[in-house]
């Protein structure tokens, strides 16, 4: 396996017959949580060895070089309250009163993605608080991973309405991260938003199952405690392995009453380069944000069961599968045949 950069990307679709939009992946995923919502280190130390068993579902090279893995945890508060007191003195607004993620940056354009990030925050009326650097390994990684090992900071973002209006708060901080996308895939400037949310973040890279936890020094932290811990374990078949990559666009006519005229800044819905599940994600986050949708009703209207000759299906769920067929096509990517193994039993 060999991670190839942005030239090495162009190189292969120019000269090979490797076809980025053809790209398709198959992975390993688990969770863990605790249903009274407690949170613990515990969950995160069951959470690894769920991954580190999940070897089997990735892949790794002859240097190993993993194609990629993470994981999404709820936001350990107290523990990012204390570090970023000790080590910036601020002092971090209550919990759900900011949001926070995980960048991928690199270190010749650090300022100038700092700068942009900034600004694009404040045109997004919101506000930077800090941006804080994490503890890294690189000596755990593959040689080919560490090659193309981005600079990586997490990002503090708040409001003064976060706390009287989250609904505005949520919408402007996915507008932000939109923005972030296509305005620095136009200035040329690296920057992957990893996750920018106010309940959860994602930590991931290109590791194999074993390397997340040891690379990432906050994961071995005691005082790092979640409720939850969602594992993924990449495979890529046949896409190319990628730091961006390692953790899961038609507009047309499109009107929303949370966005309006600002609809615009939300393009493109899908995401230039992105596996089948990253569109996926983009598209389920899009009709969840801007189209006032449930999650549950958003996943039924792209992944809709087999309706039409269910003689046991209720009228009124027939009728909403009759009415969302005709606003967009079921989706027929891998994600699909993944999904359908799922009943989704809620109406």
């Amino acid at each position: 396996m060999v991670i190839l950069t942005d030239e090495q990307f162009a190189r292969a679709e120019r000269e090979t017959l490797w076809r980025s939009q053809l790209e398709r992946d198959a992975c390993g995923v688990g969770f863990v949580t605790s249903i009274q919502g407690i949170a613990t280190h515990k969950i995160l130390t069951e959470a690894r060895t769920m991954l580190e068993r999940m070897a089997h579902r990735g892949a790794c090279g002859c240097d190993d070089s993993g194609d990629g893995a993470g994981v999404l945890v709820a936001i350990p508060h107290d523990f990012y309250r204390e570090d970023v007191k000790k080590t910036d003195d601020i002092n971090l607004p209550q919990f759900g009163k900011y949001a926070t993620g995980i960048i991928f940056l690199n270190q010749d354009s650090y300022k100038q993605a700092k700068e942009a990030f900034g600004d694009l925050s404040r045109a997004c009326q919101l506000r930077v608080i800090t941006w804080r650097k994490l503890t890294t390994y690189a000596a755990c990684l593959g040689e080919e991973a560490r090659k193309t090992e981005p600079l990586i900071r997490q990002v503090f973002v708040t409001a003064d309405y976060a706390e009287t209006d989250p609904a505005r708060f949520e919408r402007n901080l996915y507008l932000l991260r939109k923005q972030v996308v296509s305005n620095m895939s136009k200035q040329r400037v690296e920057c992957y938003v990893c996750s920018l949310s106010t309940s959860t973040i994602v930590y991931k890279g290109q590791f194999t199952p074993r390397q997340l936890f040891a690379y990432y020094d906050d994961l071995n932290q005691k005082s790092f405690a979640t409720h939850i811990a969602l594992v993924h374990s990449r495979f890529s078949t046949n896409t190319f392995p990628s730091w961006n990559r390692a953790q899961p666009n038609r507009e047309g006519v499109m009107k929303s009453k949370q966005y309006g005229d600002d609809l615009d800044k939300l393009y493109p819905v899908v995401e230039e380069g992105n596996t089948d599940s990253g569109c996926f994600d983009n598209v389920l986050e899009f009709l969840v944000k801007a189209g006032q949708r449930t999650l549950p009703e958003a996943a039924m209207m792209m992944v809709p069961e087999a309706w039409e000759k269910d003689d046991d299906m209720s009228p009124e769920k027939r009728a909403y599968y009759r009415w969302a067929a005709m606003q967009m096509e079921p989706w027929d990517g891998p994600v699909y045949e993944q999904l359908l193994r799922v009943e989704i039993t809620h109406m």
